[in-house]
């Protein structure tokens, strides 16, 4: 799904301090998915799971230590209720989708995710409501604006109707500007020692063959806010370049890798490049310069350079493959409560079923 899938981008000049945060929900309704939980609701703060709720269970469980001191034993209790709820409307709302697109049989998806991110710097929020069926955009809210975005025809009825109800239209407003990022910089808080650490990568300039791009491959890092690039002469380089993308570790840190093709630079100047790797909250970069002696090949080393890339590949696909299954959601619930969140279950503005009558 084209925009339930978040990645976080950096762009713009290479400041590295400051940093983007965000708290997120998501649902999965399935139905006839083999081995897999009808429904199933996951949070996220700053893309570490901290909830888990699903319909074989039936109890929302905290994945963080410091969950439980961020909420007290009637959250827990509250939000199960809530979720049981949300399961049944999710139910009908996939019976709904249903009918408009046609379908009698076949595995069938429905997905919610809500959530905000804050910009720990300049204070910007934004906050994102969006729905999804079977892989694809179905409504969205747009914040600025007020209004509700229906990509396909089978979601007009529900905009319509969602456009004109301004008491949702308020609560989410309200929600995305102060609730969220208010819990958001809560959980931050308490569980700011495995959340806000930074733990910086070893670097290392790898090649396959005399012939091959040099791979500038920085593992081990925390946060995934990182920049790493190729200089030429103190100069960032774009040329004959190509930057990957963020991956994590099993560990729970990130890799990522830079590559620069070299076929074209004469051995007298590879000295004239360096790779830099920065991170969000730390401000001296790590750089490591281009030479014949500081470059490992896989042809000498082949355990240490093509297992552990092959199975980090492999690591990274079972994790997108997974989020693209269970792009799980939540519903933020409007419930006020000084120990527990806003719960979606206890206000009937929250989520709207889908069938407008």
């Amino acid at each position: 799904m084209h925009t339930l899938l978040f990645l976080l981008l950096l762009a713009g000049t290479h400041s590295a301090t400051a940093r983007t945060h965000s708290l997120k929900y998501f649902i999965t309704a399935s139905s006839q998915v083999p081995n897999f939980p009808e429904f199933v609701a996951v949070g996220y703060v700053d893309e570490v799971q901290m909830i888990h709720y699903d319909s074989n269970t039936k109890k929302v469980e905290p994945k963080q230590d410091w969950m439980l001191k961020a909420t007290d034993s009637q959250y827990w209790e509250i939000q199960t209720q809530n979720f049981l709820g949300t399961q049944q409307n999710f139910k009908g709302n996939s019976e709904t989708l249903k009918e408009r697109f046609n379908q009698t049989e076949g595995v069938h998806i429905v997905q919610f995710m809500s959530g905000c991110e804050w910009d720990d710097e300049t204070e910007e929020v934004k906050g994102y409501n969006q729905h999804g069926y079977d892989g694809e955009d179905l409504i969205s809210l747009d914040l600025e604006t007020e209004t509700w975005i229906a990509p396909t025809p089978q979601a007009v009825i529900t905009k319509l109707k969602w456009d004109n109800d301004k008491a949702l239209l308020a609560y989410w407003k309200n929600y995305y500007t102060q609730e969220c990022p208010d819990w958001l910089k809560k959980y931050l808080e308490h569980g700011k020692s495995s959340l806000l650490r930074t733990e910086l990568p070893s670097m290392s300039l790898l090649q396959k063959s005399p012939s091959s791009p040099v791979s500038c491959h920085a593992t081990g890092f925390y946060p995934d806010s990182a920049m790493l690039f190729w200089r030429k002469d103190g100069e960032e380089h774009h040329e004959d370049v190509y930057v990957g993308e963020v991956l994590p570790n099993h560990d729970g840190t990130f890799q990522m890798s830079a590559d620069l093709q070299v076929s074209s630079i004469p051995p007298e100047d590879w000295r004239r490049y360096d790779c830099v790797f920065q991170l969000s909250g730390v401000k001296e970069d790590i750089v490591k310069r281009l030479d014949k002696d500081s470059v490992e090949s896989n042809r000498e080393k082949p355990t240490d350079v093509t297992t552990t890339t092959t199975t980090t590949i492999i690591v990274a696909a079972v994790v997108a493959l997974a989020v693209v299954l269970a792009v799980i959601g939540f519903i933020m619930y409007r419930k006020r409560n000084a120990e527990c969140p806003p719960s979606p279950g206890n206000d009937p503005n929250v989520l709207k079923p889908l069938n407008p009558q």
